[in-house]
């Protein structure tokens, strides 16, 4: 029996082509957009996840703002840790990183940089569940000096030789070896604070490179610090109680928090984050395309299933009449299904893996359809199989409950339960269609909102210069030698001008310092509010184009360098001062020395669009971390700047021949803010066009067959003297109410999503009346575009062939 019915589906599948086509092409894509986008969240949601994770957690800062508490940096104090840890039982144990950014490890004096590393507590091991593929997770980081390596690391600096043992210096302080006491690999793990190397903390308090930090406690936020609590912990109580913990003897108006680590990669944005995180909302969004990518595709497979059923009709009548039990139709048409939907998912499955390595490409990942991958897949295959039973459940049932008598004398109808059941498809395929239009035009305009908002200072034709010189300390004879070079780069013919500075717009969040406490120039004192500062020299504000709304940049000493500082106007408002050229000469205290100040430079957005203006001091130093370089015409085409890059790189090594060499422009580290916002409306796009094609194909094969049931009608309403224009409208006109009642129902829909996601944005365009309309008339140009085609085909056609049979 079942070999019949599997012979007749393939027949009717065969010969049905163009209903094949449309249902397998349409489930095809919808499932393989679903698979490929389901890879990507189940990745991003990955982070951070081990045997134990749930009980692990990160402190953080909350600050005062006026009379209320708002989240802080994502760092503590390095006392945070041993702290929480004596004051509540529930805490386990903690760890703590203090991040060190651009290592230069030698071995025997042999550079490798680009090097991310931390100091970590021993408990590293035991708190975050890593283990060591080499050397021992009790000793490996207990004493000081000791270094653990990444794998990858491993490899590049000792190749096959065994590193437990050998010694390695890092640049910075070469009088102090390091000893190897593990490898450890971390390359199969997600997580938001990525180390090639780990560093003992106890090396801390002896480390020359720290010896001005030995002295702060509650002073000095630059640990990550993290809790494993004990199980079946009160979380909420735990962190009720950390937030009301006040360390013994310290003014300290800071309240400590704890968040899960699970949650950091997605939900985290704060300042001073260890990495740059992901987007929880960016995430939930695609997942929700996802699954409406899918639900279309079923949606489509219903609609065309139940509509065609009108044609098999006689089919089901004969089959009745001779015998056939309902169960054993039903049977029939779930193995038509079941056939049609092996088929999509086998072309899905082999369209994504084909196409997964372009989607690699695009979302930056090496996601893979590997046991792992598919593993997690799994609860996702579920709803694949349930969905598909549920849409073959639905017209199987349709076919089965036909009257034999009425099926064969052709007056099968369908019945207005049906019909409104097609239609209500049809609707919530427009819906799906207006929302993601909706989406994709508001996350393009955001990002075009972002690229093109300035910031307060250009960026355009600027390359910062830096490199880790490891043979001598930064000296009175290094800064000659940074002066030198700085001398020979304004002599150079590519060159208009050249500065430097401690960070720059754009760059890494960690490069900038914080700080509490700050003495205002009429004597008042704020020891509640974080604001933020860095070093350049005077060229630094002519080079970067910002421009001062009173005074001017620092004065130049007979030393080279003064205590002037220049701040910006939110540091003004920020002291409650709005006359900016009062602020001229006055003195700000902080960090035990008073600067005078001697310009206010209009605000400028230093850590991009997603973070608001924040108050800012730049101090007039030396500065040499990074040497700024504005290029002039002549370096502007493609080979006059390969030509000043290879100049720049050869008058460092004159000068510095012990040492590394990196390069970077500045406009594009700051567009690489947004690179994961700019992915996901790419993403965002090309599945909404992939939405709408399965929508669009639902549209045309569901008009094909209203067209073949309404033949007749037409021919007699031609012969009648109706007009093209006349039955184009006839068969048009409930496709336009139909995209009108779901273009009501989408716009708020769509409208809460994006808003929800432009929270993210401390700069957000608006979401515009046309954006609504725009979307709107675009799916029912869709609509039109697909069905009149087939509308016009039956329009023109002779209406004596369809009236012949009659």
């Amino acid at each position: 029996m079942y070999k019949l019915f599997l012979k007749i589906a393939t027949r009717y599948l065969l010969k049905n082509k163009l209903y094949s086509f449309i249902n397998i092409f349409g489930l095809a894509i919808g499932i393989a957009s679903f698979v490929l986008i389901m890879l990507y969240v189940n990745y991003e949601h990955s982070y951070d996840k081990f045997k134990g994770s749930d009980h692990v957690y990160r402190v953080y800062m909350d600050y005062l703002e006026g009379d209320k508490y708002v989240p802080g940096d994502a760092e503590a104090y390095i006392a945070s840790g041993p702290a929480l840890k004596a004051e509540f039982p529930e805490i386990q144990d903690f760890v703590r990183f203090r991040r060190l950014n651009d290592l230069v490890v030698l071995r025997d004096n042999y550079p490798y940089d680009n090097i991310v590393g931390s100091l970590a507590d021993s408990e590293y091991f035991d708190v975050l569940d890593h283990g060591l593929v080499k050397g021992d997770v009790e000793t490996a980081l207990k004493e000081p000096y000791s270094i653990v390596l990444s794998t990858l690391l491993a490899k590049k600096i000792f190749g096959d030789m065994d590193p437990i043992g050998k010694a390695l210096k890092i640049a910075g302080d070469d009088t102090v070896s390091f000893t190897v006491t593990g490898v450890m690999d971390n390359s199969g793990r997600n997580t938001h604070i990525k180390n090639d190397l780990l560093v003992s903390f106890k090396t801390f308090y002896s480390w020359k490179v720290f010896e001005g930090d030995w002295k702060y406690t509650w002073n000095q936020n630059v640990y990550y610090t993290y809790l494993k609590l004990a199980e079946n912990s009160d979380v909420q109580l735990l962190n009720q109680k950390v937030m009301n913990f006040r360390p013994k003897g310290f003014e300290f108006q800071e309240k400590h928090h704890l968040e899960p680590i699970e949650d950091i990669h997605l939900y985290s944005n704060k300042p001073f984050e260890a990495e740059a995180n992901g987007s929880g909302s960016s995430v939930r969004l695609l997942a929700i395309i996802a699954f409406i990518t899918l639900v279309l595709s079923w949606m489509n497979y219903m609609n065309l299933s139940s509509s065609k059923s009108l044609e098999r009709a006689k089919e089901i009548g004969i089959r009745k009449v001779v015998g056939a039990q309902k169960t054993q139709l039903v049977l029939q048409f779930l193995l038509e299904s079941a056939l049609l939907n092996g088929i999509a998912v086998i072309l899905s499955l082999l369209a994504a893996y084909l196409l997964l390595p372009s989607f690699n490409a695009f979302v930056e990942q090496d996601l893979g359809l590997d046991g792992k991958q598919l593993k997690g897949l799994l609860p996702y295959f579920g709803i694949l199989v349930m969905g598909a039973t549920l849409a073959a459940f639905y017209p199987a049932f349709i076919l089965s409950r036909y009257n034999p008598a009425k099926a064969l004398k052709g007056k099968v109808q369908s019945s207005r339960s049906g019909l409104t059941f097609r239609k209500g498809l049809i609707v919530c395929q427009f819906i799906a269609t207006i929302a993601l239009l909706t989406g994709t035009f508001v996350a393009n305009k955001q990002i075009h909102y972002l690229k093109n908002r300035p910031i307060g200072a250009n960026l355009n034709q600027i390359v910062a210069l830096s490199g880790q010189v490891f043979d001598r300390e930064k000296d009175s004879l290094f800064h000659q030698d940074i002066n030198i070079f700085i001398n020979e780069l304004k002599n150079s013919p590519y060159v208009s001008n050249v500065t430097g500075a401690s960070t720059y717009p754009g760059d890494d969040f960690l490069e900038i310092n914080s700080s509490v406490g700050l003495t205002f120039p009429n004597g008042h004192t704020d020891e509640k509010h974080i604001w933020y500062h860095y070093a350049a020299r005077p060229e630094y504000f002519e080079v970067m184009e910002m421009d001062f709304v009173a005074g001017e940049a620092f004065k130049e000493t007979a030393r080279g360098f003064s205590n002037n500082i220049v701040i910006n106007e939110k540091m003004a408002h920020f002291m409650g001062i709005d006359d900016m050229q009062s602020l001229i000469g006055k003195t700000i205290r902080f960090g035990e020395s008073d600067w005078p100040i001697s310009g206010v430079v209009k605000d400028y957005n230093h850590f991009g669009m997603k973070s608001p203006v924040v108050p800012l001091i730049i101090r007039h130093y030396k500065e040499t971390d990074n040497i700024l370089v504005k290029f002039n015409e002549k370096a502007l085409t493609s080979a006059g700047m390969d030509k000043a890059l290879a100049e720049f790189n050869k008058i460092w090594l004159v000068i510095f021949p012990q040492s590394t060499y990196n390069y970077s422009f500045l406009d594009e580290q700051f567009e690489a803010l947004y690179k994961k916002d700019r992915k996901f409306s790419r993403a965002f796009q090309i599945f909404t066009i992939l939405a709408i094609l399965i929508a669009s194909m639902g549209l045309f094969g569901l008009t094909s067959y209203t067209v073949v049931q309404r033949k007749k009608e037409i021919g007699i309403r031609k012969v009648n003297g109706a007009t093209i224009a006349q039955i184009l409208s006839l068969l048009n006109k409930d496709f336009v109410k139909w995209v009108g009642l779901a273009f009501v129902m989408a716009v708020p829909i769509s409208w809460y999503a994006m808003d929800q996601w432009l929270e993210g944005f401390a700069y957000k365009t608006s979401i515009s009346w046309w954006i609504f309309a725009l979307a709107g008339l675009t799916a029912l140009a869709i609509a039109l575009i697909t069905v009149s085609w087939q509308s016009f085909q039956a329009a023109v056609a002779n209406p004596v062939d369809s009236l012949r049979t009659e």
